[in-house]
């Protein structure tokens, strides 16, 4: 396969994956997904800012949430999220150490 076909089935292989994340399952709430898997969709917007910001293209945290979610932050909270019980929360911040914070 040629490296341009590859990006082109890299790319939309990962719009189906958002689409799928922010239409299809927009139930699935990200502290399972970061609990269950070490990534959410925070973590893909941030992937997206840092593939950005490696290419000269700059772009914050904000600009690269709304631009992988479609809406803003608060938008997505009051649609979608759910207040998760103090077992799930103590959990996440174990999966956001592990999978955030301690990257090298």
């Amino acid at each position: 396969m040629d490296p341009q076909t590859e990006i082109e089935l890299q790319a939309a292989a990962f719009r189906r994956l958002q689409k799928h994340l922010m239409e299809d399952r927009t139930d699935v709430q990200n502290i399972d997904m970061m609990n269950l898997a070490g990534f959410c969709r925070n973590c893909l917007s941030r992937w997206y800012q840092e593939a950005a910001n490696e290419r000269g293209i700059e772009m914050t945290k904000t600009e690269a949430r709304e631009s992988y979610y479609g809406m803003t932050m608060d938008d997505w909270k009051a649609n979608y999220q759910t207040e998760a019980p103090a077992e799930k929360q103590a959990q996440f911040e174990v999966a956001f150490k592990e999978n955030v914070t301690d990257r090298s």
